[in-house]
C-alpha cells in the first residue's frame, strides 16, 4: 500500500519541491525533501526511503554524480528530473542507474503514475512470486537475490537493467516490442520513451559482454538468442 512507502524528493527549487510533495502526499505517500546533494546524503544515511526523486541540477553538485554514489551502496529506486529536454541528459541518468526520468515541466498525475509503477516493480513480494532462477549458457540470473552471474563473476546491474534482462529471458524465443517492454518493465507506455529501452539494452550488453543473450529484431524490438546462436549487438 502507498501508506507504507516514503519518498525523498531532492530538488533545490522550493516551489517545485512543494508542488511534488503535495501531490505525493495526496496519493498517500510519506514525503521528505532535500534541497542539496549534501542534505540528500544526510537523509539517505538515516532511514532509507522507498524511492528517490532526484533533480539533475543541484546547487552543490551534479544529480548524476549523486545517483552514481547512491548506486554504489543501494538499489533504492531513483526517478530523475531534468529541466533540459535533451536525450544526452536522460541517457546519462539512465546509464548511472536511474530507473526512470521526467523532463520539466511535467504533469503531476504522470509523476505519481510513474512513482507507483517503479515501486510496484521493486516490490519484494513481486520478486518472490517470480521463478527463482533463469539460466542461459554461462549466465545465471536469480530473482530472489537480485543477482546476475557470468560463470563465477557477479555482474552488477541497475534495477531496471535487471528487470529488463529478466523479462527477456523469461520470454525467450518471443520477440518483445519496445512498447511491450516499457509496459512490462516500467509499467507504462508514453510516446517517445522507447529510447529508454535501447539505453538499458546497450548497458546490459556492455556489462555482460559475450554472455549477453539479447538480439535486436530490427524494426520490432528485442528477443533472447538461443544458446547456440551468438547474440547480435545491433
Amino acid at each position: 500500500m502507498t501508506q507504507q512507502h516514503s519518498i525523498l524528493v531532492v530538488e533545490d527549487e522550493t516551489s517545485i519541491a512543494s508542488f511534488v510533495a503535495a501531490y505525493l502526499r495526496n496519493a498517500g505517500y510519506t514525503v521528505r525533501t532535500a534541497s542539496s546533494a549534501k542534505s540528500a546524503i544526510v537523509e539517505l544515511t538515516g532511514e532509507l526511503p522507498s524511492l528517490v526523486i532526484l533533480d539533475l541540477n543541484l546547487p552543490d553538485g551534479d544529480g548524476v554524480e549523486l545517483c552514481r554514489r547512491i548506486r554504489k551502496s543501494s538499489d533504492v529506486p531513483i526517478l530523475m528530473l531534468t529541466a533540459r529536454d535533451e536525450d544526452v541528459d536522460k541517457i546519462i541518468g539512465l546509464e548511472v542507474g536511474a530507473d526512470d526520468y521526467m523532463t520539466k515541466p511535467f504533469n503531476p498525475r504522470e509523476l505519481v503514475a510513474r512513482v507507483k509503477s517503479v515501486l510496484r516493480r521493486a516490490a519484494p513480494e513481486r520478486r518472490r512470486s517470480e521463478t527463482q532462477e533463469l539460466r542461459h549458457g554461462s549466465l545465471v540470473i536469480n530473482s530472489g537475490k537480485r543477482e546476475v552471474l557470468v560463470g563465477d563473476d557477479e555482474i552488477r546491474l541497475a534495477p531496471k537493467e535487471f528487470d529488463l534482462l529478466w523479462e527477456l529471458l523469461d520470454h525467450r524465443g518471443i520477440v518483445l516490442t519496445r512498447d511491450q517492454l516499457l509496459e512490462r518493465v516500467w509499467g507504462y507506455t508514453f510516446a517517445g520513451d522507447t529510447r529508454t529501452v535501447d539505453v538499458h539494452v546497450r548497458q546490459i550488453r556492455r556489462k555482460l559482454g559475450d554472455a549477453s543473450p539479447i538480439v535486436t529484431v530490427w524494426g520490432v524490438g528485442y528477443k533472447v538468442a538461443s544458446e547456440r546462436t551468438p547474440a547480435a549487438a545491433g
